[in-house]
């Protein structure tokens, strides 16, 4: 059963609380997202998680259904794993985010509802693209994503510099975060970070306040 126009508009409307963020750094790329899971005004969990490595020189963070933000995560390690073995080198950041389109856009009439942000490292150095659940595929420096984006992304654009390192990056995304989770009622209860570099992923994590 696939869904029709009216009942997708209304499903992009129901008020997913998160805040997620990624950022390409001069060294690598951080992507990083609280951990509150919130429906609307009653929250679900305190420790959902939202950001996923997929190889160690890639990972996806998202903003929506924990649900659809895990068949997403499982199906492009799956995928990226098969693409390792069949081809003989690791995947690019663009061809993962064109093949993470491919799947969103296949899925059009029955979307997963996520809006997802794509970042690693790869023979032409840090790259980021983020994608809405249709699939449409831009290529960005910084992003944030979720319910409390508005408020993340003012701190994103009033510290964020071309050759910051990923510990400035670090920095950077658990400010906007806390930022974030001050004002916005679906996010909180923690911050997890991925940091992604030439030497592979490390994953870390802080508090909200």
């Amino acid at each position: 059963m696939t869904s029709s126009p009216d009942s997708f508009q209304q499903g992009m409307q129901i008020p997913l609380g998160a805040t997620t963020l990624g950022l390409v750094c001069k060294d690598g790329v951080v992507l990083a997202s609280e951990r509150r899971v919130a429906w609307g005004t009653f929250v679900l969990s305190k420790a959902g998680r939202k950001v996923f490595k997929i190889t160690d020189k890639i990972g996806v963070a998202c903003a929506g259904l924990i649900s659809d933000m895990q068949v997403i995560a499982h199906t492009m390690e799956a995928q990226a794993a098969l693409y390792a073995l069949e081809m003989r080198k690791q995947m690019s950041v663009k061809a993962a985010g064109k093949l993470l389109s491919n799947i969103l856009f296949q899925r059009r009439f029955a979307p997963l509802f996520s809006q997802t942000i794509i970042a690693g490292v790869d023979d032409n150095g840090p790259r980021m693209f983020i994608l809405d659940p249709l699939g449409s595929l831009i290529e960005d420096k910084y992003a944030a994503v979720g319910s409390g984006a508005q408020i993340a992304v003012g701190v994103l654009e009033a510290d964020y510099k071309d050759n910051i390192t990923v510990e400035q990056g670090k920095e950077m995304v658990v400010k906007a975060i806390r930022s974030a989770a001050e004002r916005d009622a679906g996010s909180g209860n923690g911050i997890d970070i991925l940091i992604i570099t030439d030497s592979g992923a490390s994953e870390s994590s802080e508090s909200t306040r």
